[in-house]
């Protein structure tokens, strides 16, 4: 089971696409489908990787439900004692986690967030309209296991829609998903019936080294090494990316950076931390590949600021500042 939603830059965009549609919260966790038959429970990931025996919160729960069998479609998350999401690092470390069981309970304890019903008691669900699933969900999960949503039927539902993205955000979560109440389930690409809305997060970071590329980009300088500065002037490395560049940009920057290069292996060219690059970004995530301690995730190329200098680029106690969350 592979699932790939589609974007809008805003919620007021999704809903002129989708007309009457619901939007819910986007967690940023671990998809997992539950599978019941009686007291028989199985949890399977995306990829379907079974992890049953790595959550038995999320069996313990699936138990509680009154019916018997069924298949339900969620993310396993977890909260701090406030409630808010920890980080996407902690999720997945628990859910990768093959130690023991209980002792990593313990420590990071998860909570299931349903979304969505595929059978229930033998019957298939998956060629209903998504707004008939979602009665059934309620049916069957109580309020606290669903994801929080509000309706959305028309232009004059906008801005009560955009409220519910900013309340999102301030509890932590990466954004909404927008659905069209009239959509089937698939378990492929769904472009047309999700939409994800989140804000995108910029920074200005200079390019401290670049690797040549392969494929069609043999001969360019393609995957940048970014840092952003530290306390002491100099420049911390943040991660790499090689995402949204034009052919353009690619003869650009391998002309630029090989003026600038100061050694070479071969493979990665060091350079002069004299170019700004503003990155997009979707968040950060513990690293200790890199020396403050994190790194961006999903970064892509924006464009090349010439009109900055070094000196005006982000620094790591900024980016930190901005997402507490994963301070090292």
């Amino acid at each position: 089971m592979c699932i790939r939603d589609s974007s809008a830059s805003s919620v007021a965009e999704a809903v002129e696409k989708l007309g009457a549609c619901v939007v819910e919260e986007k967690l940023d966790g671990i998809r997992v489908q539950v599978h019941r038959d009686g007291p028989a429970v199985r949890l399977y990931t995306r990829t379907l990787d079974d992890i049953t025996d790595r959550l038995p919160e999320l069996t313990a729960a699936a138990l509680e439900l009154k019916v018997d069998r069924f298949i339900l479609d969620g993310e396993v998350i977890a909260f701090d004692e406030d409630g808010r999401p920890r980080s996407f690092q902690e999720t997945a470390g628990r859910v990768g986690s093959r130690s023991d069981v209980r002792t990593a309970a313990a420590a990071v304890p998860v909570s299931p967030v349903f979304f969505d019903v595929l059978s229930v008691d033998d019957r298939d669900l998956l060629d209903l309209p998504f707004a008939e699933r979602h009665a059934e969900l309620a049916r069957l999960v109580p309020e606290p296991m669903r994801v929080r949503r509000t309706p959305v039927q028309g232009p004059d539902d906008v801005r009560a829609a955009e409220e519910f993205l900013a309340e999102t955000l301030e509890r932590g979560h990466e954004g909404v998903v927008v659905k069209s109440l009239d959509a089937p389930y698939s378990a492929g690409r769904r472009g047309a019936s999700w939409l994800k809305v989140k804000p995108v997060h910029t920074l200005d970071l200079v390019v401290l080294a670049a690797e040549w590329g392969h494929g069609r980009r043999t001969g360019k300088l393609s995957n940048l090494h970014l840092g952003a500065r530290t306390a002491d002037g100099s420049f911390a490395m943040l991660g790499k990316t090689f995402k949204g560049m034009t052919d353009a940009m690619l003869t650009w920057q391998t002309e630029r950076l090989q003026e600038l290069a100061v050694d070479t292996n071969g493979y990665v060219v060091t350079v002069r931390p004299e170019l700004v690059v503003e990155i997009a970004y979707d968040g950060l995530q513990r690293s200790t590949r890199y020396p403050a301690g994190v790194t961006l995730r999903f970064a892509r190329v924006v464009r090349y600021r010439e009109d900055k200098r070094p000196a005006d680029a982000d620094t790591v106690e900024t980016l930190l500042a901005a997402h507490p969350e994963v301070r090292p």
